[in-house]
């Protein structure tokens, strides 16, 4: 299965479809799983330090190379920094903690993973160093609302490659996927799914019949069609098979419409600004 890629803001070529590991416990599973992905042609990972599952990534990465199933170079690896308050100096230190957990010389991808009551700024300093001294190949934000962005494209020298949001149909963020877009800064959905809440939506559930695909198929062919990334999470063989055979079928405008239609603001995660750091 060939995945098709985007080409962030500074022209290095991303996986749309990649492999997410939120909510994922350590362990010989997640070792196995990651390696099940790389086989069934998913070439980005997703991690972050707050999971607690680098090191199981980063084992199931290291061990698809040395089989020669794929090389480095073929993998887009992303990890984020937790800056509940972090400094310059601890936001540094965090990256070579993650690079190390995973076993790893570099990332692809590494990003601030929420704003943090506006406490990302010196991340982003930090961030910035990184990149200049091609210790990472891009940088990025998560959960970042339109005031956050606005704040890093001001008062920054470097505009991010990535927001990755909460995304789905009944989180449709169009004034955020609207900034962005705006200002070439690529969206990525994380929670595609809305944490398994949407597998019994009835109005995806019809379209999927329709295509003889399920609605999780149904709902990542809508974040592709609307030029967003997107990262699900499964450790199930077959659904991580089927959550990447996307490509042989494509939603009518009418069914983009249907499934934007189901927004309704409802989270399966905090809300950026109300965010507790000591949950």
């Amino acid at each position: 299965m060939t995945v098709q890629t985007k080409t962030l803001n500074n022209n290095i070529e991303m996986p749309e479809l990649g492999y997410g590991v939120f909510r994922v416990e350590q362990g010989q599973e997640l070792v196995e799983a990651v390696k099940t992905a790389i086989k069934k042609g998913y070439r980005s990972i997703d991690t972050a330090a707050i999971y607690g599952n680098e090191e199981s990534v980063g084992q199931g990465v290291n061990e698809a190379i040395k089989e020669g199933l794929v090389t480095r170079e073929e993998l887009f690896i992303t990890s984020k920094v937790w800056n509940d308050g972090l400094t310059y100096d601890e936001t540094i230190e965090a990256y070579e903690t993650s690079l190390s957990k995973l076993g790893l010389d570099y990332l692809d991808l590494y990003l601030i993973h929420w704003p943090g009551d506006n406490k990302y700024q010196e991340p982003w300093k930090a961030l910035e160093t990184l990149y200049k001294e091609k210790r990472v190949r891009a940088i990025g934000v998560s959960n970042f609302h339109v005031n956050h962005l606005e704040d890093l494209r001001k008062n920054f020298e470097i505009t991010p490659v990535i927001n990755q949001i909460e995304f789905h149909p009944r989180l449709t963020q169009l004034e955020v996927r609207t900034y962005c877009e705006e200002h070439n800064i690529q969206v990525e959905a994380w929670s595609p799914l809305m944490a398994g809440e949407l597998l019994n939506n009835e109005t995806i559930s019809g379209i999927a019949e329709k295509y003889n695909k399920s609605v999780a198929q149904v709902i990542l062919r809508w974040d592709l069609q609307h030029n967003v990334i997107t990262i699900p999470k499964s450790m199930n063989e077959k659904r991580i098979e089927a959550n990447i055979d996307l490509f042989d079928f494509e939603l009518t405008s009418e069914e983009m419409k249907q499934l934007d239609a189901l927004n309704d603001n409802a989270r399966s995660g905090p809300h950026p600004d109300e965010f507790d750091f000591k949950m």
